[in-house]
């Protein structure tokens, strides 16, 4: 039985495609104690991992808010006493090995003070090549600078001139939450990146939701997601515009967003939650921001979508998926309702996309998933 530490980004994309793989870990033997913040509780120890949580918010996506400093400059200031305190929680547990978030600031003082392998779990992949392209022109803060020092004095660890170069950690084994065919082959090429598949798993997701109300019935389901829920609160009308009144059932997320100021339609079902995977059982065509969790199972389950990238990977991961057939990605600068309903129909109608997700769709499950994960974690282990 192994021991991992695990340091993860605490976001949505990058904490939500471990947690079938912590579970998988488990399941095998392996103790894991992981790291993020308390929103993530419930869902890691419910993986059967340790729950640890950072002194400090290490979220380097959170959005700005006005009036408050920079997340990444908190970071920056706080990281002797960050790591400092990951050290004393777990100051009498001996790791094998450490599996971290590629962005993972801090990677490499664990790795080289504990001495032991670190693996990298990408939960953002697409785009990878142009980042890194344009790292060179990324400004490096003075705060980067000093702490840099600080860790150089303090663990005897160098981290890069850039700061950039810091938040890309790549290593000797390197997990991909896709399929080879999806990701173009000209991104993540060479032996140390492992293709296992989409984060699909049973997420035990609570399932309170009136089904009977889709018995028979043409459902669309509209999911913006978590993260960017709230990045255009117009769209909401463009969806109540675009299918009030239409012969079908519109199931919509809407997570921790005010519709007061909107009249909902009859035909629209919306809640804070949708147990996703329990809907695209009932969902006859999706429309979806393009994340790479809701991608993922819309592709897996081979349920029709509209893409509607707002920010992050979602553009890449859109295009992509246009670019294989599978989808029409919509830009929603210049979206109308019409627009948008010809998409729906069109992904519906025309057969090209149903065969193209499935060869997509095939590609995930000949990936292997967690099992294979665990294969190629054991085997570079091992090594």
């Amino acid at each position: 039985m192994s021991k991992v530490l695990f340091l993860s980004v605490p976001s949505h994309g990058h904490i939500n495609p471990t947690i079938g793989l912590v579970s998988e870990l488990v399941k095998n033997g392996d103790e894991v104690i992981y790291f993020a913040t308390e929103a993530f509780r419930e869902k890691i120890e419910a993986s059967g991992a340790t729950y640890k949580q950072y002194l400090v918010d290490l979220d380097l996506f959170k959005p700005e808010v006005e009036g408050e400093e920079d997340q990444l400059f908190t970071i920056l200031r706080e990281a002797t006493n960050i790591i400092d305190d990951i050290f004393r929680q777990t100051s009498n547990i001996q790791f094998d090995y450490i599996i971290h978030s590629t962005p993972f600031p801090f990677t490499a003082v664990f790795k080289q003070v504990l001495n032991i392998p670190a693996i990298s779990s990408l939960g953002i992949f697409l785009g990878l090549n142009d980042f890194l392209d344009h790292a060179a022109s990324f400004p490096t803060p003075s705060e980067y600078i000093v702490m840099r020092e600080q860790i150089k004095t303090k663990y005897k660890v160098i981290l890069p001139d850039k700061l950039v170069a810091t938040l890309i950690n790549l290593g000797g084994l390197n997990l991909v939450y896709s399929s080879r065919y999806f990701v173009p082959e000209n991104q993540l090429a060479g032996e140390t990146f492992r293709f296992v598949g989409p984060p699909v798993f049973d997420r035990k997701e609570r399932a309170d939701f009136p089904f009977e109300l889709l018995k028979d019935r043409k459902v669309v389901y509209i999911s913006l997601g978590t993260v960017f829920s709230n990045f255009k609160p117009a769209l909401y009308q463009l969806f109540f515009d675009a299918f009030a009144g239409k012969d079908v059932t519109v199931v919509m997320a809407a997570y921790n967003v005010d519709l007061s100021q909107f009249k909902i339609p009859d035909n629209f079902i919306v809640r804070h939650y949708i147990p996703q995977l329990a809907i695209l059982q009932y969902t006859d065509v999706a429309i979806t921001h393009a994340g790479m969790n809701s991608i993922s199972d819309l592709l897996y389950n081979d349920v029709p979508f509209v893409a509607i990238p707002l920010g992050a990977d979602q553009p890449d991961l859109a295009e992509r998926t246009a670019a294989l057939g599978a989808t029409i990605a919509l830009d929603h600068n210049s979206l109308t309702p019409a627009m948008l309903q010809d998409a729906v129909e069109k992904v519906l109608r025309d057969l090209s996309y149903t065969v193209n997700m499935k060869k997509i769709s095939d590609s995930f499950r000949e990936a292997g998933g967690y099992p294979k994960a665990l294969a190629y974690i054991r085997e570079y282990i091992n090594r």
